[in-house]
């Protein structure tokens, strides 16, 4: 014959469990449906970052990059890395100093690091750091008409 306390002891614990999964379902369906919400709205943020750095990147103004960092520090400069992105970008010392409203000059200056770029020029260059061939192509095309349509007819 059965304990009775060991059967007592069984029924109470079947009848927890079945309790608390009740109880937890709940919870569980409610965690799911957050995560996939914070799921979606990730993915919206980053579709919202692509659209907002590809409408920064297609701006002709201002540079996207703030010169100076929280610190109040500009931006980092070096020779070769200068040098390495002008060349990645496929162009020459000329056409990149248009993109910086400086002279080829001042772009071998630079690369040969007999000169370095004032504080603004540096926030600039960082500017250029995040655009590829074909944007920096564009803009450039847009700078030659520019400076085509604001030169006088003679």
């Amino acid at each position: 014959m059965p304990n009775i306390g060991n059967l007592l002891k069984e029924e109470i614990v079947r009848l927890s469990r079945k309790e608390s999964r009740s109880q937890v379902d709940s919870t569980k369906k409610s965690t799911t449906r957050h995560r996939r919400e914070i799921a979606t709205l990730k993915r919206q943020v980053a579709q919202l970052e692509r659209q907002v750095a590809l409408l920064s990147r297609k701006t002709l103004g201002a540079p996207a990059v703030v010169p100076a960092n929280a610190n109040g520090k500009s931006a980092r400069f070096s020779a070769k890395g200068i040098c390495v992105h002008r060349e990645r970008l496929g162009l020459s010392a000329d056409d990149f100093g248009k993109l910086l409203g400086v002279s080829a000059q001042s772009i071998y200056n630079w690369e040969q690091e007999k000169a370095r770029p004032r504080a603004e020029l540096r926030a600039k260059v960082a500017a250029l750091r995040g655009i590829g061939k074909r944007d920096a192509k564009s803009r450039l095309e847009h700078l030659v008409a520019a400076a085509k349509r604001a030169r006088p007819k003679s």
